[in-house]
C-alpha cells in the first residue's frame, strides 16, 4: 500500500536519516586526512615534485587565454614545437587553486583526494563483507605502500577513478545495473585529466576478455560494449584521436622507460616499499586461491599489476587497489571460518562479529566535506605555504640571485630537470629552460644531451657550446658543478648548502663584495 500524501515512506524516512548521521567513512576519511596533513613537513612533502610547478603554469596559461596549449611554452631548445598538454584539465584545479590560495591550497586538494581514494577503497572492502578490522588493515596496508606516489601531480585522479571503476565492475558483476554504465562519462573526464585513462579501458577490455575465456556469453557482450563505449569516450578531449597516438608512443618509449625515474623499479628499502612488498607475496598467494575457484578476473588483475609494480614504481599505488579485495577477502573468509567453529565466548568470534557489526557497509554522507573542512582548518602550517621545499629545490639560490637569473637579455641557463620545473614555477615567462619534466616532449636527443651533462660524460664541452649556457644552476652533488668551478672561463657566483650558481664569460668575472659575501656566508 502507497503512504498517505504528505506522510513519508518509513524506509525512505530511515536511509535519509542515516544519509544525515555521521558514518564510519566520514570517520575514516578525516582520520586520514589529519594523519596525512597533521605536521607542517606533510604538506611540503606533496611538493616533492617539480613537475607541479610546470601543471600550475599550464593552468594559468588556459585559464588566461581560455585555450589548451598545443606548442611549447617553457624551453629555449624546442621553441613553439608541438606539445601535448594531456592533463590540461587537472592543470586547470591546479591554475585556479593556486591562484585562490597558492601551493598550500595545490597540496590541500591533492591530500583531499588521495584520501578520498583510500576512504573509497575502505568502503568497497566493507561492502564486500570484509568487516572492519580487516578492512582499515589493508586499506592502511594499501595507504603505507601507495605513498610513494603521494605527491600533488594530475596522477591523483587516476588513483580515484581506478578505484571507482573496480568498484563499479565489482559491484556489478555481483549485481549487474545501470550504474556501470556512468564509467562511459567518467573515462571522458578521465582522458582530460590524466594518462591514466589508458588503465580504465583497459580494466573494463580485460574483465571482457576473462568472460569469453570463462564462455560467459551475455557478459562478453555487455563488458565488450562498455569497453568500446568508454574507449570512444576517451576522444572527447582537445587532441581527439592524437593524444592516444601521443601516448602509445609514450608508453612504448625505450628512452623514457630506461631515464624516467618513476618507470624504475620499486626499490625496497623504505616502510612503505616493505608494505607493498608483503602486499605483493600476500596477492600472488592469495591470487592463486581465487584462480583455482575460478574467479578469474580478480586473479588475473593481480598478476597483471603485480607485473606492472615491478617493473614501475608509479604502478605500486595501482596494485596495492587491485589487490586489496582479494587480500582482505580471503582474510575475512578464513576468520569467518574460524569464528564460526569456535564457541560463542571465545575472542576470535566476539572480534568477528564485532568486526561484522562495525563495519556494515555504508557509504560517506554529507558531514563528509565539513570534515574535511574541518581537518584541513586545523592542519594549516602556521606560515603559509610559500614554496617548494627548500631542501629539494634551489630556493634560496633563486631569491638571492634574481638579478643574476634574469638580465635584460634571457639568460640560458643549465640546471636539472625537477630544478627546471622550479625556474618555470618561479621565473616564467621571464625565464625558458632546456630540459624539464616533459620527458615525451623533448625525447631522447635533448635527454641524451642533458645525461651527458648530469653525469660530465664525454662531449661535455660540446654540448655545452652548442646549446650556448651562459648560466649553470646545479646541484651540489653534480659532478660537472665541481668540474665547471675549476673551468677559468665559468666562476662562481653563489653556493649554498643545495645549489651552486655559476656564470660564463664576462659576467662570471666580475665578482663583487655583496657576491663573495653570499659565498662564503652560505659555506
Amino acid at each position: 500500500m502507497r503512504p498517505a500524501s504528505g506522510i513519508a515512506s518509513p524506509g525512505l524516512a530511515w536511509r535519509g536519516k542515516r544519509f544525515l548521521a555521521p558514518s564510519l567513512a566520514d570517520l575514516f576519511l578525516v582520520a586520514l586526512l589529519l594523519a596525512t596533513l597533521g605536521r607542517p613537513q606533510s604538506w611540503l612533502g606533496l611538493l616533492a615534485d617539480g613537475d607541479t610547478g610546470w601543471h600550475i603554469r599550464t593552468g594559468e596559461y588556459i585559464l588566461n587565454t581560455a585555450a589548451v596549449p598545443r606548442h611549447d611554452l617553457f624551453s629555449f631548445t624546442r621553441p613553439g614545437e608541438p606539445w601535448f598538454a594531456w592533463e590540461w584539465l587537472a592543470d586547470v584545479f591546479y591554475g585556479w587553486l593556486h591562484h585562490w590560495h597558492g601551493l598550500g591550497a595545490v597540496a590541500a586538494f591533492s591530500a583531499v583526494l588521495l584520501c578520498l581514494s583510500a576512504t573509497c577503497l575502505f568502503c568497497w572492502l566493507l561492502r564486500r563483507g570484509a568487516g572492519l578490522w580487516i578492512a582499515l588493515a589493508v586499506t592502511l596496508a594499501a595507504v603505507s605502500a601507495s605513498t610513494v606516489h603521494y605527491l600533488a601531480r594530475p596522477h591523483v585522479f587516476s588513483l580515484l577513478f581506478v578505484t571507482v571503476t573496480l568498484w563499479v565492475l565489482d559491484e556489478d558483476r555481483r549485481h549487474p545495473s545501470g550504474v556501470v554504465w556512468s564509467l562511459v562519462p567518467l573515462s571522458a573526464l578521465w582522458a582530460n585529466l590524466h594518462g591514466g585513462f589508458v588503465s580504465g579501458v583497459a580494466i573494463v577490455g580485460l574483465l571482457a576478455v576473462v568472460c569469453a575465456l570463462q564462455g560467459k556469453w551475455s557478459a562478453v557482450r555487455r563488458y565488450g560494449a562498455l569497453t568500446g563505449c568508454c574507449g570512444a569516450a576517451t576522444f572527447l578531449n582537445p587532441y581527439g584521436w592524437h593524444l592516444h597516438q601521443h601516448i602509445a608512443g609514450y608508453l612504448s618509449s625505450t628512452w623514457i622507460l630506461d631515464n624516467v625515474q618513476e618507470f624504475q623499479s620499486p626499490r625496497i628499502r623504505s616502510e612503505g616499499m616493505l608494505v607493498f612488498a608483503a602486499l605483493l607475496l600476500g596477492g600472488a598467494l592469495l591470487a592463486s586461491r581465487s584462480l583455482e575457484r575460478k574467479e578469474w578476473f580478480e586473479g588475473v588483475l593481480v598478476v597483471v599489476w603485480g607485473f606492472a609494480a615491478l617493473r614501475s614504481a608509479r604502478h605500486v599505488p595501482l596494485y596495492a587497489v587491485a589487490a586489496a579485495p582479494v587480500i582482505a577477502g580471503e582474510l575475512a573468509g578464513w576468520w569467518r571460518r574460524m569464528a564460526a567453529q569456535s564457541s560463542a565466548r571465545s575472542p576470535s568470534r566476539i572480534l568477528w562479529e564485532l568486526s561484522e557489526d562495525l563495519g556494515r557497509p555504508r557509504g560517506m554522507s554529507l558531514w563528509a566535506p565539513a570534515g574535511c573542512a574541518v581537518a584541513l582548518l586545523l592542519t594549516i602550517p602556521s606560515a603559509p605555504v610559500k614554496s617548494f621545499p627548500e631542501p629539494r629545490f634551489p630556493v634560496v639560490a633563486v631569491e638571492r640571485n634574481l638579478a643574476a637569473l634574469q638580465p635584460d637579455v634571457e639568460r640560458r641557463i643549465l640546471t636539472s630537470d625537477q630544478w627546471a620545473d622550479y625556474l618555470i614555477y618561479r621565473l616564467y615567462p621571464r625565464i625558458h629552460v632546456f630540459f624539464d619534466g616533459r620527458s615525451d616532449f623533448y625525447g631522447p636527443a635533448i635527454g641524451g644531451d642533458y645525461q651527458v651533462l648530469l653525469s660530465a660524460g664525454a662531449q661535455w664541452r660540446q654540448i655545452l657550446s652548442r646549446y650556448r649556457f651562459d648560466a649553470a644552476l646545479l646541484p651540489r652533488d653534480w659532478p660537472l658543478g665541481t668540474v665547471l668551478e675549476n673551468d677559468p672561463r665559468w666562476r662562481v657566483i653563489y653556493r649554498d648548502a643545495v645549489a651552486v650558481l655559476l656564470v660564463r664569460g664576462p659576467d662570471g668575472l666580475m665578482k663583487t663584495r655583496e657576491t663573495a659575501e653570499c659565498i662564503s656566508e652560505s659555506e
